[in-house]
């Protein structure tokens, strides 16, 4: 692959420019790329774990997760979903404990021995260096059908908060009362970038993502419709084997779309994996790496440059001017 930054923060594999040239349609992702969630879901992340080894492990310690932690799982391309991410931490931490190491330090080794498989990665690990979890695995009983187990509920009330959480699950929250961090999304979709690309691609864009749709509708608000909502996928409306990196919500919103060649744009390793098993299925898929929205913006480039994506920029502002570059 020769990867070639053709402007400050645009990178493409010029091997792919012929292909590049042909698509027809875009997808995005929506954590990340269409919406900064720094403050939002990764802050629920570090809340729920405090909230949950403080409650229910009795480890009186707090803001032990770094965002540079939450990245670490995410580039291991099993973590896509942030609640996965909360349960593979707080495995760790009481892990750490039992064997008297640092939390930072025994993270990292989490980190290092998770791949694709996610969660069962980190459960085999621990149970392969013989560490004992099995109290919390019990009071945690994820994963299983939501109310079925206490993380997700916290989590979602965390993140939701308590108007938002009644709306979508029809009962009232248990642990939380208040404010949502979901507030704190930072929308980074505009309506110049949505008419540059409805008169690029002819109204064939759509969202495939991990977040639930009320999720995704509350946050972009009015530019939610801007994207073809019919085939569109909100993946934790789904059942559990459909999530990333699974490639079949993907394929179904192309082909529903009757995209012939699409742009998927996204920002982790499963996005990554998503789109390049949607291409290698005979979907042809161009995926874009987004780096701009990563606490560790060089490392992020630098993960989507090793893994050879076919186009990497900062921000997704930059891709009409990066289609434009290669005549697409």
């Amino acid at each position: 692959m020769t990867l070639n930054e053709i402007e400050k923060g645009i990178l493409i594999d010029s091997t792919k420019i012929e292909k590049i040239t042909k698509l027809d349609s875009i997808v995005f992702d929506c954590d990340g790329v269409l919406i900064d969630i720094s403050n939002s879901y990764d802050l629920a992340i570090k809340k729920t774990v405090d909230f949950i080894i403080k409650e229910m492990a009795q480890v009186n310690e707090s803001e032990l997760v770094t965002t540079t932690m939450i990245e670490g799982f995410k580039a291991t391309g099993g973590f896509n979903d942030e609640v996965d991410v909360t349960y593979a931490i707080i495995l760790a931490v009481i892990a750490a404990k039992k064997r008297n190491e640092s939390f930072s330090e025994f993270v990292l080794k989490v980190i290092d021995n998770a791949d694709q498989t996610g969660i069962k990665s980190v459960e085999k690990y621990l149970d392969d260096i013989h560490v004992d979890v099995f109290d919390i695995k019990k009071k945690l009983a994820y994963p299983s059908s939501k109310f079925q187990n206490p993380l997700s509920s916290i989590f979602d009330e965390i993140f939701y908060g308590s108007e938002l959480y009644l709306q979508l699950y029809k009962r009232s929250p248990q642990f939380f009362d208040g404010k949502g961090l979901i507030e704190n999304d930072i929308v980074l979709f505009n309506k110049e970038l949505a008419k540059n690309l409805h008169d690029k691609f002819n109204k064939k864009i759509a969202i495939v993502t991990g977040r639930g749709l009320l999720s995704a509708k509350h946050s972009l608000k009015e530019l939610f419709n801007e994207f073809d909502l019919n085939n569109s996928k909100f993946l934790e409306d789904e059942p559990r084997e459909m999530a990333k990196p699974n490639p079949q919500s993907l394929i179904s919103t192309i082909k529903g779309m009757s995209g012939n060649t699409t742009l998927y744009v996204g920002d982790s390793m499963e996005d990554y994996i998503m789109a390049k098993k949607a291409d290698e299925s005979g979907i042809s898929t161009i995926f874009c790496g987004v780096y701009g929205t990563s606490k560790d913006q060089e490392a992020k480039r630098s993960l989507f440059e090793s893994n050879k994506a076919d186009i990497i920029v900062k921000s997704i502002d930059l891709i009409p001017k990066t289609l434009n570059l290669v005549g697409a």
